[in-house]
């Protein structure tokens, strides 16, 4: 069956538990998706792949063939649902927020024809819930909101934007949060338990995307406290997650700081605080641990429980283009990370990529 795709935007007045909040709804079903057979004797299920930030270059530095530059991936990104995070905007648009001499701005675009690059790798979610969602103003958002919509790639992380994507009887919602007032704002944490309520009005499943933490190769750790950088307040990822399970949310999974970071097991639910880069044309360096990447996979039961999860080891070429590692050098760095960062609580990755929850919780 085809699958059916929701976009919940600012607009028409919806009540969460005796609050409002402002959301009205498109619908989209013009995308092919993968199909899903479901057994009339066994629960239906939903698996996720998920991955981190996306960057198909920086007009006009731009990959000479896109397609084949992100659809490298497209067997090992395989999935009824496959979100990721669009690092910067889709837009033919030139007026950008940097000044004319800014030596220290940074705007991304890639021509709206990669919104199809996206879809044909198999992307079905993407998030603009970052900072560079407005590289180029509200006029730039704006044509990348349209510009997915034409692919059929469901969008999320707008404010007060949730993204829900059917598959068979199943329908999951994105809720996407960064530290900014013109995202859905993870500063807020009452507006955003708020949507995570909605979301569970509107779907089965509630899968929460956050953008956080610090940036860099010293940032792989998860501190437990406000984190920034250059100076921004860029939220405290251990709180947040930990807050939107309590809110209801089944899964969260992040990346902003451009390097991996650990897994945890929380209330019967996994937290991935960080998948790095996917992929970044000459955006980012791609040295040290900066060159690890990962893709994530959880299938969730109709209730949002955990039934399984997988993690594949990526490593990034100097192009920043992703390739698999057979080494699985990433799942051996979460690992670390995790028992590090979150001791008894830490989830793990086994030798065949399989994620296990610790023993106590198993």
């Amino acid at each position: 069956m085809g699958l059916a795709l929701v976009l919940i935007v600012g607009g028409a007045l919806f009540l969460t538990g005796g609050r409002a909040l402002r959301a009205s709804v498109t619908t989209t079903t013009s995308a092919p998706a993968a199909t899903t057979t479901t057994s009339t004797t066994t629960p239906p299920t939903v698996t996720i792949a998920a991955v981190g930030d996306t960057e198909l270059g920086n007009t006009p530095q731009l990959p000479p063939d896109p397609t084949a530059y992100l659809g490298a991936m497209k067997a090992a990104l395989a999935a009824p649902i496959v979100f990721g995070n669009l690092e910067g905007t889709i837009t033919d648009l030139t007026a950008s927020k940097c000044a004319a001499k800014s030596t220290y701005c940074y705007a991304f675009r890639v021509p709206t024809s990669y919104a199809r690059v996206y879809r044909s790798a198999g992307f079905t979610v993407l998030n603009s819930a970052n900072n560079h969602a407005y590289d180029f103003l509200q006029a730039g958002a704006s044509a990348t909101t349209a510009a997915l919509r034409a692919a059929g790639i469901v969008q999320a992380g707008l404010p007060n934007q949730i993204g829900v994507v059917s598959d068979g009887p199943l329908k999951v919602a994105f809720v996407d949060f960064a530290p900014y007032y013109n995202t859905n704002n993870m500063l807020n944490q009452s507006v955003a338990n708020q949507l995570v309520a909605r979301a569970h009005q509107l779907a089965n499943v509630v899968v929460v995307y956050m953008h956080a933490g610090a940036e860099g190769p010293s940032a792989d750790h998860v501190t437990r406290a406000t984190e920034t950088f250059v100076g921004e307040n860029r939220g405290n990822p251990y709180a947040f997650a930990h807050a939107v399970i309590d809110a209801g949310a089944d899964l969260v999974v992040a990346s902003g700081p451009h390097v991996l970071r650990g897994l945890e097991w929380y209330h019967g639910h996994l937290i991935d605080f960080s998948l790095g880069d996917f992929v970044n044309y000459y955006n980012f360096a791609t040295v040290g641990d900066l060159r690890l990447s990962a893709i994530l996979h959880v299938t969730l039961g109709a209730n949002g429980s955990f039934a399984s999860g997988r993690f594949t080891s990526l490593v990034l070429e100097p192009s920043g283009a992703a390739q698999l590692d057979p080494t699985h050098a990433a799942a051996t760095f979460v690992n670390q990370l995790s028992q590090q960062d979150f001791g008894p609580a830490a989830a793990t990755v086994q030798p065949d990529g399989t994620i296990s929850p610790p023993p106590t919780q198993g």
